[in-house]
């Protein structure tokens, strides 16, 4: 499982974020997604423990902490949820048809 540590500040590095939770046990891996444009952190941070008990005891004691100045969220990670699709798919084909006698140059009227 994966814990969600939101609110961070933006200058939080993976390795700040692993200092605080090694208090609490092992870490596996720190996250900071970052934005595709600017390449900046997008101000929240996965962290993965090697023990769900570690987690559970990060969690209860850094949910609510403040820490470099901002009141953190801690929390399990929930899945990522599907987004909707995007674009629209096609209704149908209104081009004009090739072949036949007269070459494709035929006059079609909508319906």
């Amino acid at each position: 499982m994966s814990i969600y540590v939101g609110n961070l500040a933006y200058n939080a590095t993976e390795g700040d974020i692993t200092e605080v939770f090694s208090e609490y046990g092992a870490v596996s891996r720190v996250t900071v997604p970052t934005d595709r444009e600017t390449g900046r952190p997008r101000g929240f941070a996965f962290v993965e423990m090697e023990k769900e008990a570690d987690e559970d005891a990060a969690i209860e004691a850094l949910d609510g902490a403040e820490w470099m100045g901002r009141e953190l969220r801690v929390n399990k990670a929930r899945p990522k949820e599907k987004r909707a699709g995007g674009g629209g798919g096609s209704r149908g084909n209104f081009g004009g048809g090739g072949g036949g006698r007269d070459g494709g140059n035929r006059e079609f009227s909508r319906w």
